[in-house]
C-alpha cells in the first residue's frame, strides 16, 4: 500500500474568475475505494485531470502509481469493440478482457460488435473491463453511471465492490453506498477524506452542521451580550474620567483625598473595558471559524396549475415506433421500428409516475410521444429542448390529453445549450429574474452568471434546464433523466421541492433513492 499526496496544490484556469484550488492538502492511500463528492463546479473532474497530469498547477502531488481516468477518449465508434480496445491499449491481454466482462455479465460476442451498437450501458461497461484489466493502476472514474439503467447500475455496483484502488465520482447515494469504503469531499474551503461510505458521512455532515450551528446561535447572543456590557463599562469609565477630570471644582477642593481612589477606580473600568473588547474580538474569530462548509440549500419554489379535468394524460394500448431511419438489421418493411407495444398510461392530477426499465426499452419514447401529440394539438410546452429530432410515431392505441393543457419538459440532453443566461431567458419566454433565482438557490455563484453556458460543467447546463423547466407554471413536468450530473445536494434539494409542492410529473430517472423517495407510481417496462 502507498500513499497520494497532496501538498499546497492551487490550480486556476487562465482566464478564469477565481481558484479552483487554493493551498489544498490531504493524503490517501491506493488501497482505498474512494467515493469523491462535491457540489457541481467544485473542480471533481478538474481534480482528476490534474492527477494525470493534464493541467500544470502549483503545489505538489507525489505518487507512486499510474493512474487511469474514465471515461476514455474512444474515436472512431463504427469500429468494432475490439479494434476500439486496441487502439485505446494496444498492450491489452484478451484473457483479462474477457475476464472482466464476464464479472460485468456480459457475453465475449460484443467484442465483435460495432461499439456505436452498443448501449450506453455496455459501453460504459467495456470500457470498465478495459480499465480494470491494467494491473498496479491507480483508476479515475468520473460519474459512470450517467445513462445508466437501473439494472445496469446494479451490476456495476456489484463488480465495484469486489475492486479496491480508484477514486469513483458518482452523485448516486445508492450506489456509493453500495462500493465505496472512504469519501473523498470538496467543501466550500478545504477538502477532507473520511471512512466509510456516503451515508455514514453525510450522518457524520449533519451531526457537524447542526453543532457548528448551535454553536453559532450561542456565539451570536454572546457578542451581542457583551457588545452591550462593553457599551455600558465605556459609559462607565467615560464618567469616571470626568469625574477625575472635574478637579478645580468646590466640591472637588473639599475631596482631595478621594483622588486617588477615582483615579484608580477608573483605570479599573478602561481595563474592564478593554478585556471585555478582547473577548468579543475571539468570540468573533471564533464565530468566523463556524459554518464555513455548511452547503446551505435554499427551499425551491414551483408555481404549479390546476387542470380542470382529473384525468391528463391518457395512453391506451399504444404502439410507438420510429421511421425513416437507418435501423441496420432491424429494419421493417415500412422502414420503422417498432419501440414500445402495447402501452398503458393514465396520469391523474398529483401522480408522480416513474417510468422504469432497461436502456432502450423506450423509456424516452413514450415521453416524447406524449409531447409529439401536444404540438400536434398545438398546445404549449416550455423549453427549447424539443430540436432534439424527430419525434416517434404512434402505430396503434390511442393517447388522450385534455385540451389547454401546459406541459414543462426537462431534456436529458444538453448538447443544444449555448449562449448567455439572459438569452436562454428570452428565447424560451422565462422571467429572467426568476430563473437566476432559482439557479442562485442552485449552488450558482454570481460569477457564474457572467459565463456562457458552453462553458458550464455537465451538472450546471443541467441545473440551467432544471431552473428554465420550474420557471414554467404547468399542469404538468415531463423530465427525462433529469439528475444526470446534478450534485447529490442539488438531488436532495429537488426532492424535498417535489415533496413539498407536489406537482404532477411523468419521470424517467435512474436514481433509486431519489425514485423510492418521490415517486407515487413506478411502471415497469
Amino acid at each position: 500500500m502507498s500513499q497520494i499526496s497532496v501538498n499546497n496544490l492551487t490550480f486556476y484556469y487562465e482566464g478564469s474568475y477565481d481558484n479552483i484550488f487554493e493551498n489544498v492538502t490531504f493524503q490517501i492511500d491506493t488501497d482505498w475505494k474512494l467515493g469523491f463528492v462535491a457540489r457541481n463546479g467544485r473542480g471533481k473532474t478538474t481534480f482528476l485531470k490534474l492527477l494525470t497530469g493534464q493541467y500544470e498547477y502549483q503545489g505538489k502531488i507525489s505518487s507512486s502509481v499510474t493512474f487511469d481516468y474514465f471515461p476514455f477518449e474512444v474515436g472512431d465508434k463504427s469500429k468494432n469493440t475490439i479494434d476500439v480496445i486496441e487502439r485505446i491499449y494496444p498492450d491489452y491481454e484478451f484473457w483479462k478482457i474477457c475476464r472482466e466482462l464476464n464479472l460485468l455479465s456480459m457475453d465475449m460476442e460484443i467484442l465483435y460488435r460495432p461499439f456505436s451498437t452498443l448501449s450506453n450501458g455496455e459501453q460504459t461497461r467495456v470500457m470498465l473491463a478495459l480499465l480494470f484489466s491494467k494491473e498496479n493502476h491507480f483508476l479515475l472514474i468520473d460519474e459512470p453511471t450517467n445513462h445508466l439503467d437501473m439494472e445496469c447500475r446494479e451490476t456495476l455496483k456489484e463488480y465495484l465492490k469486489n475492486k479496491k484502488s480508484f477514486i469513483l465520482v458518482s452523485h448516486d447515494r445508492n450506489f456509493l453506498d453500495g462500493c465505496v469504503n472512504h469519501i473523498l469531499v470538496i467543501n466550500k474551503t478545504n477538502i477532507e477524506v473520511q471512512q466509510g461510505n456516503f451515508s455514514s458521512w453525510w450522518e457524520n455532515k449533519k451531526r457537524q452542521d447542526a453543532f457548528e450551528f448551535a454553536e453559532n446561535e450561542r456565539l451570536k447572543k454572546d457578542i451581542k451580550r457583551l457588545t452591550e456590557s462593553a457599551r455600558k463599562t465605556k459609559q462607565w469609565a467615560d464618567n469616571v474620567e470626568a469625574t477625575k477630570i472635574g478637579a478645580g471644582s468646590e466640591k472637588y477642593e473639599k475631596c482631595i483625598d478621594s483622588r486617588a481612589y477615582i483615579g484608580e477606580k477608573s483605570r479599573r473600568m478602561q481595563m474592564r473595558r478593554k478585556n471585555l473588547e478582547r473577548r468579543q474580538q475571539r468570540e468573533i474569530e471564533e464565530k468566523s471559524g463556524l459554518l464555513k462548509n455548511l452547503e446551505t440549500a435554499e427551499d425551491l419554489k414551483i408555481v404549479t396549475l390546476k387542470h380542470y379535468k382529473e384525468k391528463i394524460a391518457v395512453m391506451e394500448n399504444c404502439t410507438i415506433a420510429y421511421k425513416n431511419s437507418n435501423f441496420g438489421h432491424e429494419r421493417t418493411l415500412n422502414n420503422q421500428k417498432e419501440i414500445v407495444n402495447g402501452f398503458n398510461l393514465e396520469i391523474k392530477q398529483g401522480d408522480r409516475v416513474f417510468l422504469n426499465g432497461r436502456n432502450g426499452c423506450g423509456k424516452s419514447s413514450i415521453l416524447k410521444c406524449i409531447l409529439g401529440t401536444l404540438l400536434e394539438k398545438k398546445e404549449n410546452i416550455n423549453n427549447s429542448c424539443l430540436s432534439e429530432g424527430s419525434f416517434p410515431i404512434l402505430q396503434e392505441g390511442r393517447i388522450e390529453i385534455p385540451n389547454q393543457l401546459i406541459i414543462s419538459y426537462c431534456s436529458q440532453d444538453t448538447s443544444m445549450l449555448g449562449g448567455t443566461l439572459r438569452e436562454y431567458a428570452v428565447k424560451n419566454e422565462i422571467d429572467e429574474t426568476l430563473f437566476l433565482t432559482l439557479l442562485r438557490k442552485l449552488d450558482f455563484s454570481r460569477i457564474q452568471f457572467e459565463k456562457r453556458i458552453e462553458d458550464y460543467s455537465g451538472g450546471q447546463k443541467k441545473k440551467v434546464l432544471l431552473a428554465g423547466s420550474l420557471c414554467t407554471k404547468a399542469h404538468l413536468y415531463i423530465w427525462d433523466e433529469p439528475l444526470n450530473f446534478i450534485d447529490v445536494f442539488s438531488r436532495m434539494q429537488i426532492e424535498e421541492l417535489i415533496l413539498k409542492f407536489k406537482p404532477t410529473m411523468l419521470l424517467v430517472e435512474h436514481d433509486k433513492k431519489f425514485m423510492e423517495n418521490v415517486a407515487t407510481r413506478i411502471i415497469n417496462i
